[in-house]
């Protein structure tokens, strides 16, 4: 099976049709060249300056760039893209919130074995999340052409309802060829891989991923992005990142009241899930 590709176009129902099918899909052409440019452009010095991984599931030439939002503000927008948002938001329903859990550049160098294939889910310590219930919503937007010789993610359609195994290879696994601005959406139960790059060039992607709300975050984004920083974004964004109730009564501060005062203090209501509680 390949990965399905839909249109910039497609509706969040038709998108979250293929998602709920396949586990994964491509959305050619999401974002403009000028918008991958520019968040290219914001985010080579710290690429740059970002060591390698430390073992081979991280790639010995792969580095991994976090705190886009603090260093390149033309990221926000895909962040905050309205599709994916609404993909998001019906694939994690059950939940009754979700927020941002990582923003990272994965560049793949040149002659890079493929990693090994796996699930993202088991980064909340390999817990056993029912069958039916989904807490990542992720996606890799193309910063460069994807192709199977550079190394494009490489998946298992449909690999969703498999029981959890160390011995999926990559023969059973499709690339996931793409180019540059468009976006691979897929979820944390798909089976899946960086590819192997055999060829001269590096491939980029910017790998942002939604998890439920009462989950912990992989990026840390209350330390990733400086006090100063998130004073100057908008509510909208500083809630995506956590700064807000993720369940009822999850995450408060101090005397129950809404995290996101600690950034911007205000007067008002705080919402615990259904349940608001007027101060």
């Amino acid at each position: 099976m390949s990965v399905v590709h839909l249109p910039a176009a497609a509706s969040i129902e038709e998108i979250h049709e293929v998602l709920h099918r396949d586990a994964a899909l491509i959305i050619d052409g999401l974002a403009g060249t000028e918008q991958i440019d520019a968040i290219n452009a914001e985010m080579a010095p710290f690429i740059a300056a970002t060591p390698p991984g430390s073992d081979d599931f991280s790639g010995r030439n792969t580095t991994r760039t976090g705190a886009l939002i603090a260093r390149s503000p033309s990221s926000h927008a895909l962040i905050q893209h309205p599709t994916i948002l609404g993909v998001t938001e019906k694939l994690l329903h059950r939940a009754q919130s979700f927020q941002l859990h990582l923003t990272q550049v994965i560049s793949i160098g040149p002659e890079s074995p493929g990693q090994s294939i796996h699930r993202d889910q088991w980064a909340f310590d390999f817990f056993e999340f029912p069958s039916d219930y989904d807490v990542q919503c992720n996606t890799i937007w193309a910063l460069t052409d994807f192709t199977e010789a550079n190394g494009a993610t490489r998946l298992m359609p449909g690999s969703q309802h498999l029981p959890d195994s160390f011995e999926h290879t990559v023969d059973e696994t499709v690339p996931a060829e793409m180019a540059k601005g468009s976006c691979l959406v897929y979820t944390g139960k798909v089976y899946h891989g960086g590819g192997a790059n055999n060829s001269a060039e590096t491939r980029m992607g910017l790998n942002i991923t939604y998890d439920v709300g009462w989950l912990r975050q992989e990026e840390n984004q209350y330390l990733s992005i400086p006090r100063e920083v998130a004073a100057e974004l908008p509510d909208e964004l500083l809630r995506l990142m956590g700064y807000r109730i993720g369940a009822y009564a999850l995450g408060y501060i101090d005397d129950v009241r809404d995290p996101i005062e600690a950034i911007r203090p205000s007067t008002g209501a705080m919402s615990f899930g259904t349940i608001t509680a007027e101060r």
